[in-house]
């Protein structure tokens, strides 16, 4: 039989579904390990999916999704963020924000162009990258630095191939933030070697800090640059159903749309009924939920510094990365063996990227009850 493609075969497994597959035949075991929230959406967003069902809203939509949503979505980032995206031409509906990730890369990418990618980051980043023809070019972000890429990291990565760049604040795995002025220098460097910048903002609205988020795409020169990547996933509790949106410069706003028409048709129309509804009046159930991360997000933060684990505070997202590395352990060892001996599941560090090693991603997207006995679980292992 002749070979698949080389590409697909040499992309490694996501090391995040590793971890819970085998924890969803544990009996008694607890999983910190999927960045889902456990709240489930809230009923006034779902009232309208299931009114739309029965009015019959169960056809296809244009390809870039439902006029209502994209202007909804627009007007609401440009009151936000201050970035100002035309609804009919620069905004896109997708099958989540993955799927606007796969859609910006492959809309920009020429075989041999190279995408900057800080490390560690979310899982998707390197293969969409590589199945897009491009080269990856990974940026080791440290933890003296709290996990932001800085100016002069970013300048040492970039060669006259770079096309790309992708930022992920606020970041899975670490909850590291970048602030308006961190994010300024960077700005400037892509202005000046002439970088495009897909900016994933999934977890904006899961900011910790007073300033909030900052959109690199509203600095001036950013605008004809920038592809902003966010949904409904994360900030009103809408996993499953699988909606996210991309804003873009209208070119490259048209490529995406072109490859989602062929590849996808249109997101679910359910979803993006519900969507309308979420955006128009969503806020306060994102403030409240919000409210409930930050309480767990200070809890885990001073439980794992008493009990030997330091980690930097997280400011955005609901994860936390506290160091492993007084322990004698790999990420995957200490991963491995707490699974086996106190059926508690994290993902390792390394499963975001090389420096990663020597950390683990916990997330607090689960009541406090189980984060308390989780942590207990974590207490008897080290001690």
């Amino acid at each position: 039989m002749r070979d698949v493609s080389r590409i697909a075969d040499g992309i490694k497994p996501s090391g995040i579904r590793k971890f819970f597959d085998i924890v969803s035949e544990m009996p008694d075991a607890i999983s910190l390990g999927v960045g889902e929230p456990d709240f489930d959406t809230p009923w006034h967003i779902v009232d309208e999916g299931i009114y739309s069902l029965e009015r019959g809203k169960t056809f296809y939509t244009s390809n870039s999704g439902l006029v209502e949503l994209r202007e909804e979505i627009c007007s609401w980032y440009e009151k936000k963020y201050e970035v100002h995206f035309n609804p009919a031409k620069e905004c896109l509906i997708t099958v989540g924000g993955s799927e606007g990730i796969d859609l910006a890369l492959r809309a920009l990418i020429n075989p041999g162009d190279e995408v900057i990618i800080p490390e560690p980051c979310y899982v998707s980043y390197v293969p969409c990258a590589a199945l897009a023809g491009a080269v990856p070019v990974t940026i080791d972000l440290k933890n003296e630095n709290l996990f932001k890429l800085t100016a002069e990291e970013l300048e040492a990565a970039i060669t006259d191939k770079t096309k790309v760049l992708i930022l992920s604040f606020p970041n899975n795995p670490t909850g590291a933030v970048m602030t308006k002025e961190d994010l300024r220098p960077i700005a400037e460097l892509c202005i000046k070697n002439d970088i495009y910048v897909i900016s994933d903002e999934i977890y904006s609205e899961l900011t910790y800090t007073e300033e909030g988020h900052y959109s690199i795409g509203a600095f001036p020169g950013m605008e004809d640059r920038t592809i902003i990547i966010n949904g409904f996933s994360k900030a009103y509790a809408m996993t499953g159903w699988r909606l996210g949106y991309a804003l873009a410069p209208q070119k490259i706003a048209g490529l995406m749309t072109k490859i989602h028409q062929f590849c996808i048709m249109c997101a679910p129309t359910t979803s993006q009924y519900a969507a309308i509804e979420a955006v128009k009046n969503g806020d306060k159930d994102i403030a409240v939920m919000r409210k409930s991360y930050d309480e767990r997000r200070r809890f885990l933060f001073k439980r794992l510094g008493e009990m030997g684990m330091p980690a930097f505070e997280p400011m955005g997202a609901f994860y936390i990365f506290p160091s492993i590395q007084n322990f004698g352990m790999t990420s995957d060892e200490f991963a491995t063996k707490l699974l086996k001996e106190q059926k508690l599941a994290v993902v390792p560090g390394n499963a975001f990227g090389t420096s990663g090693e020597g950390f683990i991603r916990i997330s607090y997207a689960y009541s406090i009850d189980q984060l308390r006995e989780a942590l207990d679980r974590i207490e008897k292992f080290i001690m």
